[in-house]
């Protein structure tokens, strides 16, 4: 097979498809509305395009599938398009099938202006039928020329076909439109407050006071031992967050140093200003698959003494906090280390979640992994791979109810971001972001920027159901990026944070009762006191906001 320099195909690709008038000229389309159409199930046809191509439209019209078929010696199929725009949003989507192996990962890159190429989305594909890639990018500059290109991840010589290709545009206007209306249906609900006399009348001019006194989406931080004993830091906590996880507290290492050495004084005084609080809190982690984060004790046991080392730890630790944790993750990133899986066995892990299961059955058992939703180009944390390996679990008995996203950022590719939510959405499984936070070579600055960027898409996600920032405050820093200084002082990101859950809250919501007696507002999911004053009546009561379509009536009675 003749091999070509990628440099060689940019220019042959482009050859070849002005030689078919195959220029594709970007444009934005005039609704600008989002499809979070995925799917993670092998089909045996393609489905139509999204955006019935978006600005790959080709050929012909009526066409919905337009196959393209090549060597992947030449780095092909792929697609040209002009004029690019910098800070538009680029989501990216196809169906692709395999020749000359069972399945492979497939990469999905961009090559603008022949500037280097970029992952925009990643599939695990098979020869027996057709899957689904969705990615998605943003540009730094805009582009006469760029490439999208399709490559077998271990180079592999395989054909690669592609159909129902797709290249949607959406302006930073459509973009914010779309999460603010996304935010309006699924983190808000309309209300209506009756008020009515003694008899049953409507009551015309009560006056109608609104508080939202509690959230109901978790919005958290991790702590750590530096909490305890710190009264500035438990309201400045408290009074934002309503979710926390223990950074370091929970972890084996720290529960038993040595064998047979129990530590919990510290995770029990930790967990006992939560609960005074009323803030839910994470289970992190009962196992962690990364040989440098297991204790050195457990590092040399023979398999029969690791097993039972194992088997200790979760009867350790589950029986004593059992009901305690809403969450566990019960064995940390599998997709890139194995020490247990390595040496108990490819089901230690099924093991794991069974037996903590069976300890604590209230609690929802995790997956929880990086490199997931931060980027496209480790291969050992693709979506596909993460939905591979959590059905493979589920398949082999264990009861895994929670789709873990750490969140480690550096440069947030915010399509790409919403892209793969959109194909682990497609599991029906709640989705929470873990340990957020972006990388601290950025200066303070562009941390904020990223950040806002990354809370902006995750909480307007209707598949995610919680967020956590990796911000445990310590004297000397965080392990990437603290809110504040070590007097309680913002940083930027700070900023951005207070800023965000002030947003996401429904403010003082005040007026008088209309013509029918009635009040109405839109507020946030949550708990609510509301106080009805009319002549020298007063009456107050209180009333929840929980996720549906209707509107909420409230009947108050002065």
């Amino acid at each position: 097979m003749r091999r070509f320099s990628l440099h060689a195909v940019r220019y042959l690709v482009l050859w070849m498809l002005l030689r078919c008038g195959r220029e594709l000229v970007a444009a934005v389309p005039p609704d600008g509305w989002y499809d979070y159409t995925a799917y993670t199930d092998c089909r045996g046809q393609p489905e139509p395009a999204l955006y019935n191509g978006g600005i790959l439209r080709f050929g012909n019209s009526n066409d919905p599938t337009g196959y393209r078929t090549t060597e992947t010696g030449v780095f092909s199929p792929a697609f040209v398009v002009y004029n690019l725009n910098k800070t538009t949003m680029y989501t990216f989507s196809s169906w692709v099938k395999l020749e000359g192996a069972s399945s492979a990962l497939i990469t999905a890159r961009l090559a603008p202006d022949n500037a280097g190429a970029r992952c925009i989305g990643t599939v695990l594909a098979r020869n027996d039928c057709w899957a689904f890639l969705k990615g998605g990018f943003v540009l730094d500059w805009p582009t006469q020329t760029s490439v999208i290109f399709f490559q077998n991840a271990d180079k592999t010589p395989m054909k690669i076909t592609v159909a129902s290709g797709s290249l949607q545009p959406f302006t930073p206007d459509q973009w914010s439109m779309h999460q603010k209306d996304t935010i309006r249906k699924r983190r808000k609900r309309m209300a209506t407050i009756h008020v009515a006399d003694q008899q049953g009348g409507r009551v015309v001019g009560a006056s109608v006071s609104v508080r939202q006194t509690a959230k109901d989406f978790p919005f958290g931080s991790a702590i750590a031992s530096t909490i305890l004993g710190n009264q500035a830091y438990q309201k400045w906590f408290v009074d934002r967050f309503n979710a926390a996880v223990f950074e370091d507290e929970l972890k084996w290492y720290s529960t038993e140093p040595m064998s047979g050495q129990l530590r919990f004084d510290v995770p029990d005084q930790m967990l006992a200003f939560v609960r005074s609080h009323r803030v839910m809190v994470r289970g992190h982690n009962i196992f962690w698959e990364n040989q440098d984060a297991t204790p050195s004790w457990v590092k040399g046991l023979s398999p029969d003494d690791l097993r039972a080392a194992v088997n200790g730890r979760i009867q350790n630790l589950m029986t004593r906090y059992r009901g305690e944790f809403a969450h566990w993750d019960v064995n940390n990133e599998m997709l890139h280390y194995n020490f247990y899986e390595q040496r108990l066995g490819a089901n230690a892990s099924v093991e794991f979640f069974s037996v903590a299961q069976d300890a604590d059955p209230l609690a929802t058992l995790f997956m929880n992994e990086f490199n997931v939703i931060e980027t496209c180009d480790d291969v050992s944390s693709t979506v596909d791979t993460y939905v591979a390996k959590l059905k493979d679990l589920r398949a082999g008995g264990a009861v895994l109810e929670g789709i873990g996203l750490e969140g480690h950022f550096l440069k947030p590719n915010i399509p790409l971001m919403r892209a793969v939510l959109d194909k682990l959405a497609t599991l029906g499984l709640p989705i929470w972001f873990t340990e957020i936070d972006i990388s601290n070579r950025y200066d303070a600055q562009t941390q904020a920027v990223y950040l806002e960027q990354v809370l902006r898409e995750a909480y307007s996600h209707p598949a995610v159901t919680g967020v956590m920032l990796w911000t445990a405050l310590h004297p000397n820093g965080c392990y990437q990026m603290c809110l504040t200084d070590w007097n309680l002082n913002n940083l930027p990101v700070g900023d951005v944070v207070d800023r965000l859950l002030q947003e996401w809250q429904t403010g003082q919501a005040a007026g008088p009762t209309d013509a029918h007696g009635a009040y109405s507002f839109s507020g946030f999911l949550g708990e609510y006191i509301v106080s009805v004053t009319y002549a020298n009546s007063t009456s107050q009561a209180t009333f929840s906001l929980s996720p549906g379509d209707e509107t909420r009536h409230i009947n108050i009675q002065i």
